[in-house]
């Protein structure tokens, strides 16, 4: 045997290299062709389930990094459940209806909706939404995302679609849904109707204007040349005034201003004072608003009367205590304008254009009108200030531009009907894992008008509803059944092919069509009906999951969103909440904290990044982060993360290639028998295994990103795995020492491979194919139990002492590599002398007889402070003196040892060294001397 043979004893060559992007995709190809998702239910056939439930990504554009985030957590918890003694089927889904679709058709492929007919347009829209849904499917798998890939729940599925429309026939039989015309979020840039949950806001510039509007009748209180003064930054909706709105009971003044006279609040008179420039104002009356009530004006550039009403919604924070009232363009205008008896007046049509009803501004977008509105007003003296301020309004989320309160004829959901067991649900029945999630959804459904549910698109679901020949709705449970009977069979698309007949139950008559002739809504659902039923068209249909889910994790928007819609219809048809447990999380944002935008240039995308790092990195970054706010991600950080995965992989590698030859079967050392340090090792990872599980039990997947970290890079690499090269490469292979060290190894990996994998599920497959003594794939298995040893705590304590004088040897040690005269590069180039107190060296004495080792110095010796020289260096209460160690280096250890060079069948070797060659392989020393 060669001297490099023998300087080698011990190590291994192992197969596990990096290369993931390559390595990952040979992986998945396996794990598909061995069905290994099919296996995991299989193994868990007959234990307790947990359902999470896929809340439904937008089936348009590519995958991104929040969709990244989303994914991957939901599959460490599916992973973690599945190897954690529960029966975790994962069925991804995807959200197919609604205007994106139809708007990417007109961008992307040019597609003219009014030159096709409503069936051919819906076919285009089918056929694309599947095309996005297979890119987005090959992207999530690609993430290593495990599911039923090959059997999603679609919303344009049939089956999906009919069990949608059997939850609306249960909600109008319940009697919450209606007809009405009232102000609702209405996008003149997408021609539809919006929901809350489709709207986000932003900053714009707005016109503040004070208006006079003359008194018509005072009530004999008010003389006829007296004005009522308004305030209002939407100057558009003054064609549509009907009225003026006043706090009942709050004090309002007529003044006397020059020649003019005017009413309104006394809070704001001082306000109004200096923005309109008034002096020498002489208040001429008092009076409270309720004695204004019925009186009228005269509209300031129409033909008309506007009421004075009064009303609870008219605050003094601002304006002048009287409100400019359109009760086709505000909901509190809606509400007073109704109890008034006013008309619902909204002179705006669907693409945001003024109406024959706003007379000279006829074809205008309510923009351009708006400034014709205020050359009337200015023109005709009415317009007493204007000024422009920066506010927060609302937006279509969509195409990002702004929408107008518009009142036109729309399906309605009630709230009001069942908002205090909404409300008993969302305080009882739901565990709110962030901990806002309660009171954000709590507010919203307090304070929620009732849910726009119809949509003036083509591409959706159809409201079920039929006329009658004087216009009555037909809302039947039987009928609607109907119509999702022949729905499940054929599809929606029926509803817009067949004739009205064909659709309604054979011989159907109803009282308000004598001659039999019926008609069909032409407005589809809002898609948030669409993902809000899925628990219907997905829990409650098949036969591996079930309802409630045990979880809904989706983003924090989602609260308005997803986890809203699903909460109200469960609500009204099922009396309870879709699912047990709510778990949100933030946005992901760029390094600095900033939206990522095309325009900006901060888009990372996660197909890029698997391209060049591999899809594990994208996964340990989702567990390092706190999801639970808004995250970052960059070039950086993914520098940082891609550390983190290297330390972790080349540990479990050392690991792996220090246990090849180790066989637990036969090689195994009893605990009991094991060095203290070995004890002290697996009490460690004892602790850590049930803070991981813990962590996993919470969702807390950053805590096991850190703590996993901290134990690689503390607790192995820097001290335990640091000085076992000094055993598993130098003593024999089958010598205790050597095999306690390979059983602690061995234990960690056995354990800490399979608790790695929800997270590092490619890099953790590899590494189990290389450990001995296990088949099959960790995906398969089970996760280690928690312990919850005292003795573990007892054990982990009882070696403070040592780590606190290691420490003090580490900062000796870096003093003596700065020394000029004898500098010491390496450790075990040193002799370390420490001085401490009786009881500590008592301590370490029971610790280990071979310090030196644990220390990775060549020698170490320990006394008593007293005995310390003069030029020991002080750290912590203790004394150090680090110097170059006696003998020369070994050739096979590299420790320095006085004994080098005086063994004459050896001249390069420690005794230590002689002893083990001399032992294992005396042919070495038979080869020296021939």
């Amino acid at each position: 045997m060669k001297m490099k043979e023998t300087l080698n004893l011990g190590k291994t060559d192992f197969a596990m290299r990096a290369n993931l992007p390559k390595k990952e995709v040979i992986l998945q190809e396996e794990w598909t062709e061995q069905n290994i998702y099919q296996k995991i239910q299989e193994k868990n056939q007959g234990k307790p389930t947990f359902i999470l439930h896929d809340g439904p990504p937008f089936a348009n554009g590519k995958v991104h990094m929040g969709h990244a985030l989303n994914k991957v957590s939901k599959d460490f918890i599916v992973r973690f459940k599945s190897m954690n003694g529960f029966r975790a089927p994962y069925v991804p889904g995807w959200d197919t209806h609604g205007l994106p679709i139809e708007t990417a058709l007109a961008k992307s492929d040019k597609v003219d909706r009014k030159t096709l007919s409503i069936s051919e347009f819906r076919k285009l829209c089918h056929d694309y939404a599947m095309k996005q849904i297979e890119n987005q499917k090959a992207d999530f798998m690609r993430l290593g995302v495990t599911g039923e890939w090959d059997h999603p729940y679609i919303t344009l599925q049939p089956e999906f679609e009919a069990q949608q429309l059997r939850v609306f026939a249960r909600m109008a039989e319940a009697g919450y849904i209606y007809k009405g015309m009232k102000p609702i979020y209405w996008s003149p840039s997408s021609e539809s109707s919006l929901a809350e949950a489709e709207v986000e806001y932003q900053d714009v510039t707005s016109p503040s204007i004070y208006v006079a509007f003359k008194v018509k009748d005072g009530k004999d209180l008010l003389p006829k040349d007296a004005k009522f003064i308004i305030w209002t930054t939407t100057p558009w909706t003054l064609p549509a005034n009907l009225g003026i709105s006043a706090a009942p009971l709050a004090e309002y003044v007529l003044v006397q201003v020059g020649q003019e006279k005017f009413v309104l609040a006394q809070d704001l008179l001082a306000e109004v004072s200096e923005i309109l420039d008034w002096t020498n104002v002489e208040i001429l009356n008092r009076f409270k608003g309720q004695d204004l009530e019925y009186m009228t004006a005269y509209h300031p550039f129409y033909d008309r009367e506007s009421l004075v009403m009064v009303g609870d919604h008219v605050t003094l924070d601002t304006g002048t205590g009287l409100v400019h009232t359109a009760p086709g363009h505000g909901e509190d205008d809606y509400l007073i304008g109704k109890q008034y008896g006013l008309d619902i007046l909204s002179p705006v049509d669907y693409r945001g254009h003024f109406t024959e009803e706003a007379h000279g501004l006829e074809g205008m977008f309510y923009l351009k009108g708006q400034k014709e509105v205020l050359k009337m007003i200015e023109e005709n003296g009415s317009l007493l200030h204007y000024s422009e301020f920066v506010h927060s309004y609302p937006h279509d989320w969509r195409t990002k531009k702004p929408v107008i309160y518009r009142a036109t004829p729309q399906w309605f959901a009630s709230i009001d009907a069942f908002r205090d067991e909404l409300l008993d649900t969302v305080d009882h029945q739901v565990k709110w894992h962030h901990p806002s999630g309660q009171t954000r959804i709590h507010n919203m459904i307090r304070d929620r008008g009732d849910w726009v549910i119809s949509r003036q698109r083509a591409w959706g679901v159809p409201l079920p509803i039929f006329y009658a020949e004087d216009g009555t709705a037909i809302l039947d449970r039987a009928v609607i059944d109907h119509v999702a009977d022949l729905v499940e069979e054929h599809g929606s698309d029926i509803w817009f092919e067949w004739d009205t007949k064909d659709l309604l139950p054979a011989g159907f008559t109803h009282p308000a069509s004598p001659n039999g002739e019926f008609s069909q809504e032409k407005d589809i659902m809002d898609v948030w009906f669409d993902s809000g039923t899925s628990y219907a068209g997905v829990l409650q249909q098949r036969e591996d999951l079930s309802f409630p889910a045990d979880m809904y994790l989706e983003g924090s928007d989602q609260y308005r969103g997803w986890f809203n819609s699903s909460l109200t219809t469960s609500v009204a048809v099922n009396h309870q909440a879709p699912y047990k447990e709510v778990l949100s999380q933030g946005f992901v944002m760029d390094g600095k904290g900033q939206k990522m935008s095309k325009s900006i240039g901060n888009v990372i995308l996660p197909e890029d990044i698997m391209k060049e790092y591999g899809a594990d990195i994208i996964r340990l970054w989702v567990a390092s982060v706190d999801y639970e706010s808004d995250v970052r991600i960059s070039k950086e950080i993914l520098k940082q993360i891609s550390e983190s995965y290297r330390k972790i992989r080349n540990t479990i590698r050392f690991m792996l290639a220090n246990t090849s030859d180790f066989d637990p079967e036969k090689d195994k050392i009893e605990e009991a028998d094991l060095n203290l340090v070995d004890q002290y090792m697996l009490a460690k990872f004892r602790v850590l295994t049930d803070e991981i599980l813990a962590a996993y039990e919470h969702y807390k997947f950053s805590e096991i990103y850190k703590k996993v970290i901290n134990f690689i890079t503390v607790d192995l690499s820097a001290f335990y795995l640091d000085f076992a090269k000094d055993i598993v490469y130098i003593e024999a292979a089958k010598s205790k020492e050597r095999l306690a060290m390979q059983t602690v190894m061995y234990q960690i990996l056995r354990d800490l491979i399979p608790m790695l994998t929800p997270i590092l599920v490619h890099t953790m497959e590899e590494a189990w194919k290389e450990l001995p003594g296990v088949d099959g794939y960790v995906q398969v298995t089970e996760l280690p139990k928690a312990h919850h040893r005292a003795e573990d705590q007892a054990m982990i304590q009882r070696w403070d002492i040592f780590f606190q004088i290691q420490s003090v040897v580490r900062k000796g040690l870096e003093e003596a590599k700065n020394d000029q005269q004898h500098p010491i590069k390496k450790s075990f180039e040193a002799k370390v002398q420490l001085f401490t107190d009786e009881e500590t060296i008592k301590q370490l004495s029971t610790l280990s007889s071979s310090l030196n080792q644990l220390l990775i110095v060549s020698q170490f010796e320990i006394d008593v402070l007293d005995r310390a020289p003069e030029d020991a260096l002080e750290f912590d209460g203790m004394k150090v003196k680090v110097e170059p160690a006696d003998g020369h280096v070994c050739q096979r250890c590299r420790a320095v040892r006085p004994e080098v060079g005086s063994i004459a069948q050896a001249p390069d070797l420690c005794q230590r060294c002689y002893d083990i060659l001399t032992e294992h392989f005396p042919e070495y020393f038979e080869e020296a001397v021939e």
